[in-house]
């Protein structure tokens, strides 16, 4: 077996068995369904990964400060870089506010979980494109080695995510709260 397929059958475990765990035990009925509130069981371990998501998008960035360097010298290098780094930062905030809706147990956090998630492709070619049309070079020079392969690897892990939020009745049942304007104007 080639390297590339051991990543890849390393990638379908840690992807695989969580599916299977939470595909088999959302197969199971609760017994009280209304008792299922607050960050417990699947959605827990949402909370952290969500937690970890802007330190993980902050540690990218810091990885990337020596890329940033080499890329100023060259011919339109700190347009591109500022570019990169000003996308990133838009995501980075997103995660946050998402984190901090999830955290004020909102009922936004869902909508906005599945607008994040559908974000992480958009800032992927965003800065494709972006990189590739100031620097000038095509896009498979842009995209060279395993370029795809965390992106890819990333959306499909949130996006499993984000069919739990929208089935969970753990999440339904956490996720009530409204703003605090709408429930002062409607109480009576």
């Amino acid at each position: 077996m080639s390297f590339s397929v051991w990543h890849w059958a390393i990638v379908l475990l840690l992807i695989g068995v969580p599916v299977f765990f939470a595909v088999r035990s959302a197969a199971k009925p609760s017994q009280n369904p209304a008792g299922l509130v607050g960050f417990g069981g699947w959605l827990m371990l949402l909370a952290i990964v969500q937690a970890l998501s802007p330190l993980r998008t902050l540690a990218d960035l810091v990885n990337s400060v020596e890329g940033y360097r080499q890329l100023m010298t060259l011919p339109n290098g700190a347009l591109a870089a500022y570019g990169e780094v000003a996308l990133n930062l838009a995501f980075l905030a997103l995660q946050l506010v998402v984190l901090a809706l999830m955290l004020r147990r909102s009922h936004r956090f869902p909508q906005l979980f599945l607008f994040q998630w559908f974000a992480m492709p958009v800032v992927f070619i965003l800065d494709t494109i972006w990189i590739s049309s100031i620097l000038g070079v095509p896009v498979n020079q842009a995209l060279a080695g395993d370029a795809l392969v965390a992106p890819i690897a990333s959306f499909v892990v949130t996006g499993i995510w984000a069919a739990y939020v929208y089935k969970s009745v753990r999440v339904r049942n956490t996720f009530t709260r409204t703003n605090a304007s709408a429930q002062v104007a409607s109480a009576p």
